[in-house]
């Protein structure tokens, strides 16, 4: 039998093929003790070593998503961000960890506006990193483990030197650990070093100078100011369940807003993957996205109206717009400061098409009963010179335009697309969610909740079965230009289906793979404690669990 002693040892050996105390790390997996649902195997592994040597669900996120920055490194990277959902089973609370950064000093609307808009790539469009401080709050707040102990499994893969900035990145992580051992055996203080390490010291100089040289805007004042926020989750209720989001400095509320609209109608007696209930599941995002696209910002920048946007009445009228045999061909937000269904005047600017690079899912839950749901992201950016860091460009999501509640502001938070989820019922977390593909990350939520709860779909078929986006909003990179009625399928729906969804007014696209493709989710079993988790096969996705 392997010892909890013995098997970081066996991990070790174990961790580059996959395997972690004898099980493979695959698509599908139950367990009592402990369940990760992500995207390289590497990270799985990771993940599960933790949960194995005795560490609860937010110390294996925080292995799980430091070592996606490896196995996942062109869909996240170490210096950009991740939003985390966290149940705390001790505390009976569900509580939000923002793990983005918001806007340097000097990336103001003036200096971009000179540019002709705020690039979609490189070194101009980094925000202040905030993964590696969300990491760290969460590990203090909610952990047990150091962060030697959950960087371990990450230097394990970058030991490999696969890539020429590993040995960089390695590195630097050394020396996290190296500030840490200086507090042994106070594990918070220790956090604290290394917080102050990468954020207001070494590290922080040595990005800043690198910037300053090469055309960025991050400084050192950026990152010593930066604090990563605990925040209050935006919640809503959808038969007999609660459904947690992060803020509107995510695209997540409008989801919530999505399925406030079908609570009004008979889901299930429509059928599982009918016309009908694709036709209505489309025409009330479309709804909740015209309101995103206008209200949706940071909320400590601007007044967004989400106790409005959320409320019965207003729900109610726009329920109203939804024509249940014609899809919409109009961009429809609505106005909730006054309750009413549309907004008098709803011109909605865009811009020009964005690159979507996606982004990368992480969901853990253990045997206490802690659940931890995130979606880290980060692409199109810079390695940062002999740091090995490799930096993000998610100021792309903000804009340009005066007035607007996006509008870039140094400090501000992106409206991101990055939105995990966690469902409650009874008190009791029932089914994390984490998914990547930019604009249809909630798109294939919301999918995945009404199969679950409405038609009740296990975990293997939310993962698997034929999903539907809408281009029907400005898009979140570079506030791509609507296509109205747009409708994208992927494979398994048949021509019949097809035929009745353009009779309705759809432009059908059919596309092999189509965006929100990259979906994780882990069920937890309320009565038996089991976890089921489940991750796309097809998009290299992998759970594992004990």
């Amino acid at each position: 039998m392997i010892t909890t002693s013995h098997f970081a040892v066996v991990c070790a050996v174990l961790l580059v093929a996959g395997i972690c105390g004898g099980q493979e790390i695959t698509w599908k997996a139950a367990g009592k003790n402990g369940a990760v649902a992500t995207g390289g195997k590497g990270a799985a592994a990771a993940g599960l070593e933790i949960l194995k040597s005795g560490g609860n669900a937010a110390d294996a996120a925080a292995a799980t998503m430091l070592a996606l920055s490896v196995t996942d490194s062109e869909l996240f990277c170490f210096g950009s961000e991740a939003p985390i959902i966290v149940y705390d089973a001790k505390r009976k609370v569900v509580e939000v960890i923002c793990g983005q950064g918001g806007a340097p000093r000097l990336a103001t609307r003036e200096y971009f506006a000179r540019k002709g808009g705020i690039p979609k790539s490189g070194v101009e469009a980094a925000a202040v990193p905030g993964f590696l401080d969300a990491c760290l709050t969460m590990l203090d707040r909610y952990g047990t483990k150091r962060f030697e102990d959950v960087v371990t499994p990450t230097l394990k893969l970058l030991d490999q030197n696969a890539k020429p900035w590993h040995g960089l990145l390695a590195k630097t992580l050394r020396r996290l650990v190296e500030a840490e051992r200086g507090s042994a055996p106070d594990r918070a203080r220790g956090l604290r070093l290394v917080a102050d390490y990468f954020y207001r010291g070494p590290i922080a100089r040595e990005l800043d100078e690198w910037c300053s040289k090469n055309g960025g805007l991050i400084r050192y004042v950026d990152l010593a100011t930066h604090a990563t926020r605990i925040e209050e989750p935006v919640v809503a209720g959808y038969r007999g369940h609660r459904i947690y989001k992060c803020g509107p400095w995510t695209q997540g509320p409008y989801a919530l807003q999505t399925m406030q609209l079908l609570e009004g109608f008979d889901l299930k007696g429509l059928g599982q993957g009918s016309a009908a209930s694709i036709h209505l599941i489309v025409e009330s995002m479309k709804l909740a996205l015209a309101d995103r696209d206008v209200y949706y910002a940071d909320p400590s920048f601007v007044e967004v109206p989400l106790r409005e946007l959320l409320a019965e009445q207003y729900v109610y009228a726009r329920r109203g717009l939804i024509d249940l045999q014609k899809a919409s061909l109009e961009l429809r937000p609505g106005d909730p400061r006054n309750g009413k269904a549309a907004l008098e005047r709803s011109n909605v600017p865009f811009g020009a098409k964005g690159k979507v690079n996606d982004t990368t899912t992480c969901l853990t839950a253990d045997r206490w009963g802690n659940v931890v749901a995130a979606t880290p992201s980060g692409w199109s950016g810079v390695q940062a010179g002999e740091t090995g860091i490799w930096l993000g460009s998610r100021l792309q999501s903000l804009n340009i335009w005066q007035g607007h509640p996006n509008c870039i502001e140094p400090g501000k938070r992106p409206r991101i697309t990055l939105t995990p989820t966690l469902v409650m019922k009874d008190g009791k977390p029932v089914l994390a969610i984490s998914v990547a593909g930019g604009d249809a990350q909630d798109q294939a939520t919301i999918q995945m909740l009404t199969n679950y709860i409405d038609f009740g779909l296990g975990v293997e078929k939310l993962v698997t079965t034929p999903r539907y986006t809408t281009d029907h909003m400005v898009g979140s990179f570079g506030q791509t230009a609507p296509v109205l009625a747009g409708l994208n399928m992927s494979e398994g729906f048949d021509a019949k289906l097809i035929a009745e969804l353009k009779a309705r007014g759809h432009k059908v696209k059919l596309s092999p793979r189509g965006p929100g493709y990259d979906r994780v989710v882990i069920e937890i079993d309320a009565a038996t404690g089991e976890m089921r988790a489940a991750g796309d096969p097809n998009s290299g996705r992998h759970v594992a669990a004990d």
